[in-house]
């Protein structure tokens, strides 16, 4: 391949070997290998997944608009429970995350819990990862069983974009709270003259990077640029994704999905609502949504603001056996990983894989399952271009030779992030439960889960189906 520096990143020629039409996609990796390597147990506890469960995934500002993150964290919790069989007071830990943190549920894992009726005397804690917060959520809980502190943990995530905190500005929140303190009425009135109409206008919340001041639209529009993945590639991509997320839920295959009964109406929801097949004409004819006129990212190529939940539940192999229920999967490794957030925001994943395949001891021909968050169809094809440049791993990975390109027959078969939606703290659940039911729909022993995030972070997990699933 011809390639030339640019954007931080390389320039690569496009290339048949990437190219996707009409569904159907030319990789290297079509030789399956004999899957004889067991991957080593590194905590001394086999931890598995048991299960994981999660409301439909809406746009924002449709039938979840009226709700706040704890109702529908409520609702992901409950189900699980009753999903797996796992009566609640048997949990002892939960850890549950969040990106754009409702302010009235400063700590939603405790509050959740609590509107879940689960026991007051579980602790519980919230973490933020962007959009990797509930992978961090699980394997917050890998390392709190793994150290003896815990055996039952909770992890999941909620994300409700239809009423994010809106603050007032920042000059008239400074004059508030001074004149709270202000104790007599000259000192109040003294505060008041230094008002200004201007100090009227909102703070939104950030949707740009904090290190570069770009939104992450752009950085994808730059990325494909470098990676010279066009708009065609983008639209037929966004379209594959949406048709296989479709067929899998004529199927009936997302089984993680629990059905949510809107209060005070009599609307039962059942399924994702994003999910559109669109024609590849209506997709070439929209515009460029962040660098306009001649970007190639639009709404139709990007994962949408989503609202939605979800849960699962994790611990040691023994403890499943002693409560009687049947895991899933094992959950045998995983890497978090950095690296340029400003041209390198979105190939979290192109670093993440080759790392998580080197500690578990696998090859790609080892995966049956990928996993992998599409943020953006940019931003997938930019990550598949450089595993497939040995340019980029020589030059950015300090690798003598390239990644290569996984088996696309395997890749996100039931659709992704661009058709599900992405509730930025509940996808992490979704990759590793569809993961761990397509092991099992398909006969697979290994998974790969990745995902890039906020920041120029990444991460990767290795699951492996569970003998009794």
């Amino acid at each position: 391949m011809a390639m030339q520096v640019a954007l931080g990143v390389c320039r690569v020629n496009p290339s048949p070997l990437m190219t996707i039409k009409n569904v159907s996609v030319r990789c290297l990796a079509t030789q399956a290998s004999p899957k004889s390597k067991a991957v080593q147990d590194k905590t001394g506890k086999n931890i598995v997944f048991v299960d994981g469960v999660r409301t439909p995934f809406l746009p924002s500002g449709t039938g979840y608009q009226k709700l706040m993150p704890h109702e529908l964290a409520r609702h992901a919790l409950l189900n699980l429970s009753r999903r797996t069989g796992i009566p609640r007071e048997a949990v002892q830990y939960i850890v549950y995350g969040t990106v754009i943190q409702e302010v009235k549920t400063s700590n939603i894992a405790r509050d959740s819990a609590l509107c879940a009726g689960f026991s007051e005397r579980i602790p519980a804690h919230t973490v933020t990862h962007a959009c990797l917060s509930s992978c961090q959520a699980i394997t917050s809980g890998i390392g709190l069983i793994a150290s003896g502190a815990y055996d039952v943990v909770v992890a999941g995530g909620v994300e409700t974009m239809s009423d994010v905190p809106i603050r007032l500005n920042r000059n008239l929140r400074s004059i508030l709270l001074k004149m709270n303190k202000a104790k007599t009425p000259m000192a109040k009135l003294k505060l008041l003259a230094s008002f200004s109409p201007k100090y009227l206008a909102p703070e939104l919340p950030a949707v740009a990077e904090f290190t570069s001041g770009e939104t992450m639209g752009k950085s994808a529009d730059r990325l494909s640029a470098a990676f010279t993945v066009s708009r065609q590639e983008q639209d037929d991509y966004a379209r594959r994704s949406h048709q296989l997320a479709h067929e899998a839920h004529e199927k009936g295959y997302l089984t993680d999905i629990v059905p949510f009964p809107i209060p005070g109406s009599s609307k039962v929801i059942s399924r994702d609502e994003g999910v559109r097949v669109s024609d590849p004409e209506k997709l070439a004819k929209l515009k460029p949504a962040f660098i306009k006129p001649h970007g190639t990212v639009t709404a139709a190529n990007a994962s949408f603001l989503t609202d939605g939940a979800s849960a699962s539940i994790i611990m040691p192999e023994k403890k499943a056996k002693e409560l009687g229920v049947k895991p899933k999967a094992y959950l045998r490794d995983y890497i978090y990983v950095s690296q340029d957030p400003v041209h390198q925001l979105l190939l979290g994943p192109a670093y993440a894989i080759p790392e998580v395949l080197a500690r578990a001891g696998l090859t790609m021909q080892d995966i049956d399952v990928w996993e992998i968050h599409e943020a953006f169809a940019g931003q997938i094809l930019a990550n598949l271009k450089a595993m497939d440049s040995d340019w980029f791993a020589k030059t950015h990975m300090n690798r003598s030779e390239k990644v290569g390109v996984p088996d696309l027959a395997k890749w996100n078969t039931w659709g992704g992030s661009l058709s599900i939606g992405h509730p930025f703290a509940a996808t992490g659940v979704r990759l590793v439960s569809h993961a761990a039911n397509r092991l099992i729909k398909e006969g697979g022993r290994y998974a790969l889960v990745a995902a890039c995030a906020a920041g120029g972070q990444g991460v990767g997990m290795i699951i492996e189906r569970h003998p009794d699933a």
